[in-house]
């Protein structure tokens, strides 16, 4: 990968490219660090430090994508989150209802209606994320200033909060929030147009990077807690450093991981030519849905963490117990992440592949698979082949994204940002844009037929 980022730096116009993308990045990184206004930065520090247990499921892993930006209520604190599920709703949309389906089959310009609904989305989306994270700051300081902090200090964000002032303030909070995530949006668009990559999926993979030094100052804490009686540390962050190498070498391997069903086309004469006779191969990648229904499953399951966010505190036993059971070292919601991944990994390769279609483009094409008839046997058998796959690739997403959570039940490291599901999405996108770099050089130094 090195060598081909050497190699593309080299030309000009990919350097343009690799330039303006490094450009988005760092202004994303700026915008990460600028707080919204009316905030108390030592009331919110305290808010933040405190959030465990049941804000864990999503203040965590809202934390994570968006590169520590949640943490710091920064403009850009609701990251790509409301993007990616706007894109997982019209994708949704575009299988249930048949308008939006017909809209996605009518090529460029169907697709590009289908980007505009996808931007309102999102702004709705960012809308609704940032009153629900407005409300959780407001109870969350209330409660400071009121029980446990008589502090004046962390009395400076209700001077802006009584009175008349309080909804110019909310709604400019909120507004601070929506905006960011619209900007985020536009600057992914940008890295699409003038950049190298998917420009969604390299915010997405800055921000998780910038978690990096994080992780290794909460390794650091634990290593000189070690010295403190507590050896089994000397063991366990090593090995938590070996396992995070081996997780990285295995998602590499997945990624290319792919079942080639042969493919061979009869001859036929057009004209005084024949064509078709060769053998070729269908292929179809394990890991068929990446790390989508992961994605899939973290949302559903941060939607109880979401509702407790516009509710605050809960005094009722029974629902103290319910959040409690979503929190992520409640063994019920290892169990329901483990299902729900299975579940969209399955969901996402129906939306994706149709066997039935696949069939007819083989049987008008005069392609046939070695020792399977033409037309529904074919479609049984790429359904089957499809079912397999995806049960393998199900497994090995499910494996990885609550191996971290069992490391951290089993050895007490809690805490550390890299989990399975950012290690998939840094490695996946490491490698796309590397191979989209390839093409790119591949086009420039293409030889045709007139040279």
């Amino acid at each position: 990968m090195f060598k081909t980022i050497r190699n593309a730096w080299s030309i000009p116009d990919l350097r343009k490219k690799i330039l303006f993308t490094l450009l988005i990045v760092v202004i994303f990184r700026i915008g990460s660090v600028i707080p919204v206004p009316f905030l108390n930065m030592d009331a919110l520090a305290n808010v933040m430090g405190n959030a465990s247990g049941v804000d864990d499921t999503l203040v965590g892993y809202l934390n994570t994508l968006s590169g520590g930006a949640f943490s710091n209520a920064t403009i850009f604190a609701m990251g790509i989150t409301p993007y990616i599920n706007s894109s997982i709703i019209m994708q949704l949309l575009c299988v249930a209802i048949p308008p939006l389906e017909r809209l996605s089959k009518e090529g460029e310009e169907g697709r590009k209606k289908i980007a505009a609904i996808t931007r309102y989305v999102t702004v709705g989306l960012g809308l609704i994320q940032g009153t629900a994270y407005y409300f959780f700051l407001k109870n969350s300081i209330d409660n400071q200033v009121s029980d446990s902090n008589p502090n004046p200090t962390y009395q400076a964000i209700a001077k802006y909060t009584e009175g008349g002032a309080m909804w110019f303030t909310m709604i400019a909070i909120i507004l601070c929030f929506t905006a960011g995530t619209a900007l985020i949006m536009w600057l992914g668009e940008q890295i699409n147009k003038n950049g190298i990559g998917n420009g969604i999926s390299i915010l997405l993979f800055a921000g998780i990077i910038a978690r990096l030094p994080y992780t290794i100052s909460q390794l650091g804490m634990y290593w000189n807690l070690a010295g403190e009686d507590n050896t089994g540390f000397y063991v366990t962050v090593p090995l938590w450093i070996v396992l995070f190498l081996v997780v990285i070498w295995v998602i590499t391997f997945m990624q290319d991981a792919e079942r080639r069903i042969p493919i061979q086309y009869a001859k036929r004469v057009v004209g005084r030519k024949m064509y078709g006779g060769q053998s070729t191969h269908l292929p179809i990648k394990v890991a068929l849905g990446g790390v989508m229904p992961i994605i899939f499953a973290s949302s559903i399951l941060s939607i109880p963490s979401t509702i407790k966010l516009f509710i605050g505190e809960v005094k009722s036993t029974f629902w103290a117990g319910f959040f409690n059971a979503f929190s992520t070292s409640g063994w019920l919601y290892a169990v329901l992440y483990f299902l729900l991944i299975l579940a969209f990994a399955y969901f996402y390769t129906t939306i994706q592949y149709n066997p039935i279609e696949m069939a007819n483009n083989l049987k008008q094409n005069n392609g046939t698979i070695p020792g399977i008839r033409p037309g529904r046997p074919t479609a049984d058998f790429i359904k089957k082949i499809l079912s397999r796959i995806t049960l393998i690739g199900a497994l090995f997403l499910a494996f990885i994204a609550l191996l971290p959570i069992l490391y951290s039940d089993f050895t007490g490291l809690y805490g550390l940002s890299m989990g399975g599901t950012s290690v998939i999405i840094i490695v996946g996108v490491a490698l796309d844009t590397a191979k989209q770099l390839e093409s790119q050089m591949m086009m420039r130094h293409y030889k045709g037929f007139l040279d």
